[in-house]
């Protein structure tokens, strides 16, 4: 039987990385999209095996061109798309400029509508699919310095209960996660006293692992779990519920 083929984008490095290696082991054929960071990617792929392609998803016209490159290799379509891709340019509101706001927008939120415009037609006809977006706890909670990130990760909520209306009839679910602080480079980058006023405030008392949110998308892309639909799963400890 043909694996069913499955992109993570941001796929090479943390969390991304991580859902890449769970869906492959837990059999899929999976690819990883980045965006410039090569060796990292070539590391990857050396260790993994999984093959790594490079182009903006906040560009639409290098997702169609993406994706046709991966569907064209692979010989078959994308039926399992994870849309993990983001970046931050923190900063307190009245000092954000509009470059970082844009930035942060095309990355997090332009990124799921131009990769999903793509992909999603094909899902639809061929009944089914499986899109898991990425989203975070500070876009249920929001942050201070966060205002664009925020606003780009709450966007991705609504966005994803939408999308779930127009697949449902199709067997193409659409769901999000949102994950609380996870060991990543990027929070190890937090200043050591800040991290540790933070990890107060989660009620387990640790900072989550990647594993935890790459199990998480291995049962929303199961064809078992086609009930799920529309809903945002949050993997935070315990630190922010609703």
């Amino acid at each position: 039987m043909t694996k069913r083929l499955a992109l993570v984008t941001g796929g090479t490095r943390g969390i991304g990385a991580a859902i890449s290696i769970a869906l492959q082991q837990a059999g899929y054929l999976v690819t990883a999209n980045y965006a410039s960071n090569h060796d990292a990617a070539n590391a990857f792929t050396a260790e993994t095996g999984i093959k790594a392609y490079s182009w903006d998803v906040a560009s639409m016209y290098d997702c169609d061109k993406g994706i046709a490159q991966i569907e064209a290799d692979a010989g078959q379509p994308i039926e399992i798309l994870v849309n993990n891709a983001g970046i931050t340019r923190d900063t307190a509101f009245h000092k954000m400029h509009e470059e970082q706001w844009n930035a942060v927008m095309d990355a997090n939120l332009r990124s799921c509508f131009n990769m999903c415009r793509v992909i999603f037609p094909g899902m639809r006809e061929r009944g089914f699919g499986r899109i898991i977006n990425i989203s975070s706890i500070n876009g249920q909670m929001g942050q201070f310095g966060q205002v664009n990130y925020a606003a780009a990760k709450a966007g991705m909520l609504g966005f994803t209960k939408a999308l779930a209306l127009e697949g449902a009839r199709k067997n193409v679910t659409v769901n999000a996660i949102c994950p609380g602080y996870i060991a990543t480079d990027m929070v190890a980058a937090i200043d050591p006293k800040v991290l540790a006023g933070i990890v107060e405030k989660i009620p387990v008392g640790r900072l989550g692992d990647v594993d935890e949110i790459a199990r998480a998308v291995i049962y929303l892309s199961d064809e078992k779990a086609g009930f799920v639909t529309g809903s945002t799963l949050s993997v935070n400890g315990g630190q922010y519920r609703i």
